[in-house]
């Protein structure tokens, strides 16, 4: 028999309601015949006054309409997300920049969320992209790399949220336009290495016009691509630049979307990039410190045309069931956003036409997703943020002011009907689809503490929004998040399997997905009819598998390393 097993849950979860909206804490139920939304923005009552500046002076800079991004993490450790929201500083580097720090910290306090930017060293007076969140130097709290229009920063935790800037003795400064990045161990050593993907080499003098003559926003082609960037951790947060060594710099394209996990399961951590009107990247790790791009071969790097396609956002999860990671990426008006099912051996399938998820983006800019099972019926669901990159016709019901008007377009979501069979509902998503904004960054955590992930909602020239969960209760959940000891951090990259009933179901921890966005790394599983989770299953980082025995449901677990049943 296996020895019995060390369950060490974060908090008891079951009946918490969030303290600055318990009034309206009661999950979706039918009014009037319709069901409520699932979602409700909660962005007022919990204290969040986060305004995007982007910078914009009439001269159409590319970098103000790609937007900044959004993090959810615990900065102390004390069981509450706070919040990170990037920003372009008001400024151009081409410029003078103004002295006031854009980037904004939010502690959370008792439900709500206080601005605490300065005591933190959060400000980040330099012209933003986005966060990517995770223990650099494996001390136990969360640190941030901020990628820029310019040289990029590391801000390691003191473990009490307040942050000092390491870059220059990390070396992790890159250079260039950088978009996302993500920690991940490449070299399965117990230290989180850094990828970081760039766009292209902007020149803000140059000029770009629409077919009509009319100024707007450049495209990616109007400028050299770049190659991305791969450090490798040396402990201690000593990175070293190892993107020629481990021949990431053989290519150049325009990278915005990065999310990193075993994606040909050897049990190494492999690297996904979503380009923007280039040929994806699939960097499959070598074992031997390289890396060999595969996106081609393994059928990811274009549509089921033979076309690149502008890549934006991306959710990697399990869409059809079969336990493998997926690929969901989002793409430009014009273009359906892509839906790559993974084979195994074969490769990945652009099964975008069945998915039913193709037409409903043929009319918008995607960015920012989530995959998420928000009816618990054991079926990723998705939801898809949206605004334009050039000027439009003003959709309908837009309330914003010009030149943003020309820019907004509405946000979709999408219920997994089985086997990655969606159909679109967004009146389920409240006012996240029904308000028409420039939406960009999406991030995912459980900000209330009752079980189920919300929503941070970051836009261009607007403020940040903040969605509680609402979804429906019926069904039983379990929540996963996974440590190692001598780490003493999140195991990004770890997979995840639960056995509940008839449903086995997986998941790659991770923190950085969507766009310009970091996440808390937990694996949150609906169960369906089911009323019990037989077992778990963890693939740990650097190869080894342990299994997990009965885990209460209804409640977020932690599992330790070396603690399991078998």
């Amino acid at each position: 028999m296996p020895s019995p097993v060390r369950w060490l849950p974060s908090r008891d979860l079951v009946g918490v309601c969030f303290a600055a909206a318990a009034a309206s804490c009661s999950p979706a139920t039918p009014v009037d015949g319709a069901e409520r939304p699932w979602l409700t923005e909660i962005t007022d009552e919990v204290g969040l006054d986060y305004l995007h500046e982007p910078g914009a002076r009439g001269e159409y800079a590319m970098p103000e309409i790609m937007g900044a991004g959004v993090a959810l993490f615990d900065a102390e450790e004390d069981g509450d997300l706070d919040i990170y929201c990037a920003n372009g500083s008001g400024r151009l580097p081409s410029v003078e920049r103004e002295a006031t720090p854009w980037s904004r910290f939010y502690r959370q306090e008792g439900g709500r969320f206080v601005d605490a930017t300065d005591a933190a060293g959060l400000g980040d007076g330099r012209y933003a992209m986005g966060p990517a969140v995770a223990d650099a130097d494996n001390d136990g709290d969360s640190d941030v790399y901020v990628t820029h229009y310019g040289p990029n920063t590391l801000y390691l935790n003191d473990g009490r949220a307040h942050f000092a800037d390491d870059t220059a003795a990390a070396g992790l400064d890159g250079g260039g336009w950088s978009s996302a990045s993500a920690f991940f161990d490449f070299d399965r050593d117990g230290d989180l290495d850094l990828f970081v993907a760039r766009y292209v080499d902007f020149d803000p003098t140059k000029a770009c016009f629409d077919n009509a003559g009319q100024r707007d926003y450049c495209g990616p082609k109007a400028f050299p691509p770049v190659s991305d960037l791969l450090f490798r951790n040396e402990g201690g947060a000593s990175f070293t630049d190892i993107s020629h060594a481990a021949g990431v710099d053989a290519l150049a394209a325009a990278g915005l979307g990065v999310v990193c996990g075993d994606l040909d399961d050897d049990g190494w951590q492999d690297v996904f990039v979503a380009n923007d009107a280039y040929p994806n990247h699939l960097w499959i790790n070598q074992r031997d410190g390289t890396v060999r791009e595969q996106a081609m071969l393994r059928g990811a790097a274009l549509n089921l045309n033979g076309q690149p396609q502008a890549g934006m956002g991306i959710a990697m999860a399990d869409f059809d069931g079969d336990r493998r990671p997926d690929l969901f990426i989002t793409h430009l008006r014009e273009e359906a956003s892509i839906l790559y099912l993974n084979q195994g051996a074969a490769g990945f399938r652009d099964a975008t036409g069945a998915s039913g998820l193709g037409p409903p983006s043929m009319r918008f800019t995607g960015f920012g997703t989530a995959a998420l099972d928000f009816d618990r019926d054991t079926d990723l669901d998705l939801l898809v943020l949206q605004g334009a990159v050039f000027h439009r016709p003003p959709v309908p019901g837009v309330e914003l002011s010009p030149p943003w008007d020309s820019y907004a377009e509405p946000n979709h979501f999408f219920v997994n009907q089985g086997q990655a069979r969606f159909e679109q509902h967004d009146e389920l998503a409240g006012p996240l689809c029904s308000r028409i904004e420039v939406s960009r960054s999406l991030s995912a955590g459980d900000v209330d503490g009752d079980g189920d992930p919300d929503l941070l909602v970051g836009n261009v020239a607007g403020r940040a929004r903040l969605y509680r969960n609402d979804s429906p209760e019926e069904r039983h959940w379990i929540g996963i998040r996974c440590r190692h000891p001598r780490w003493r951090r999140d195991a990004l990259g770890a997979r995840v399997t639960i056995t509940a009933g008839d449903r086995v179901q997986a998941q790659i921890l991770s923190s950085s997905w969507s766009y310009l966005s970091s996440s808390p790394p937990y694996a949150y599983f609906g169960l369906g009819e089911a009323t019990a989770v037989e077992r778990v299953d963890v693939r740990w980082p650097d190869g080894v598998d342990e299994a997990f025995l009965a885990p209460a449901v209804d409640r977020v677990h932690v599992l330790v390393r070396g603690t399991g049943g078998e």
